[in-house]
């Protein structure tokens, strides 16, 4: 019901500022002098982040809906690992961790005791979010006995300008991700600490690699679709507008600090790979060229790293080929469960 409220509140509040936007002037009292006639006033647009963040509570009544017969579905608020980005360092409550938030999707009727492995699923999209357009796979998920939970790292959309501003694209967004993993561990009854797995597409798949590359001993299994693979590759092969978003997110340009963008790109780190992958790329692929994934398979199999990987060809729906609701992704999802089940024994 809280949540609920949050939601009707917020958009009454955006209505009702546009319509005293537009609210037209009283007529004038009777013997008055009538006044000057007024200039028409166009409302004042909310803006893209207010928006985002009604839309962003009306999808959380979505996944409560969509998922209350098999789940029990949370929304929780934690602190990360890793402090608020201030431009002062020495400002109020500069250095202070933080605040974080994730879903976490629990089956229900599960018996005392019985403990189940955990799924990290992070979202992809950097400025993104968890929405529903995930709920197929999460309760695909749930039935084969998975417990949930899906981040809502630094510089997600739908929490503000403040927490939007926060993005640190391969920094201290990565430790957001572990921070959920570690909480879901110590504070889920059910969850089984010895078989934690991690996955995601784009970004998701980013993070997934950096995950495991940085904290190897704490996941048993990870997936990783269409992953971002190699940013100083990916600077060379997008436009100028899209290197000057990065820019934006890392703090300067590519071939200001290409050492930097290095750091940050899990093909160098492939030497790091202790966990049982498996990666999926699609030759079509309209986001992330499958040549930056074939690089990271290259980098792996240069460090003699057993992994196990699948190159699609054209398969449609380019770079969300098996997230859609079709036979080959259901059949590519399918790949992916099996190879998840081998090390996490739902």
């Amino acid at each position: 019901m809280k949540l609920i409220g949050s939601v009707v509140l917020a958009a009454l509040v955006l209505t009702s500022m546009s319509l005293l936007a537009q609210e037209p002037a009283r007529p004038p009292a009777a013997g008055a002098a009538p006044a000057p006639a007024a200039q028409p006033r166009a409302p004042e647009p909310a803006s893209s982040q207010e928006l985002e963040q009604v839309a962003k509570m009306a999808d959380d009544l979505m996944w409560f809906e969509r998922l209350s017969d098999i789940a029990d579905v949370d929304k929780i608020e934690i602190t990360s690992s890793k402090p608020i980005r201030m431009k002062n360092p020495t400002a109020k409550g500069a250095g202070n961790p933080l605040i974080i938030y994730a879903y976490t999707f629990v089956p229900k009727h599960i018996a005392d005791g019985k403990k189940l492995p955990l799924l990290v699923f992070v979202h992809g999209g950097v400025h993104a979010n968890f929405d529903t357009s995930y709920v197929h796979i999460v309760r695909e998920l749930i039935g084969r006995g998975y417990i949930v939970a899906a981040p809502e790292y630094r510089g997600s959309t739908g929490y503000g300008r403040a927490y939007y501003d926060q993005i640190d694209y391969g920094g201290a967004e990565i430790d957001d991700t572990h921070t959920v993993r570690d909480w879901a561990v110590q504070n889920l009854a059910h969850v089984d600490g010895e078989r934690v797995g991690i996955m995601g597409w784009s970004h998701g798949g980013y993070h997934t690699l950096m995950n495991i590359f940085r904290w190897p001993n704490d996941y048993k299994v990870a997936y990783a679709g269409c992953p971002v693979s190699d940013l100083v590759m990916r600077m060379g092969y997008s436009s100028q507008g899209y290197r000057n978003t990065y820019a934006e997110f890392i703090g300067k340009q590519a071939e200001d600090d290409p050492m930097e963008y290095r750091r940050r790109s899990p093909v160098f780190h492939a030497a790091e790979l202790q966990t049982p992958l498996l990666v999926h790329s699609n030759t079509n692929d309209e986001d992330v060229n499958v040549m930056e994934v074939e690089h990271l398979i290259d980098a792996l199999k240069a460090n003699g790293k057993k992994f196990e990987y699948k190159i699609y060809e054209n398969a449609p729906g380019g770079h969300h080929f098996n997230r859609l609701d079709t036979a080959l992704a259901r059949q590519s999802r399918e790949e992916i469960y099996v190879f998840l089940a081998r090390y996490l024994k739902p």
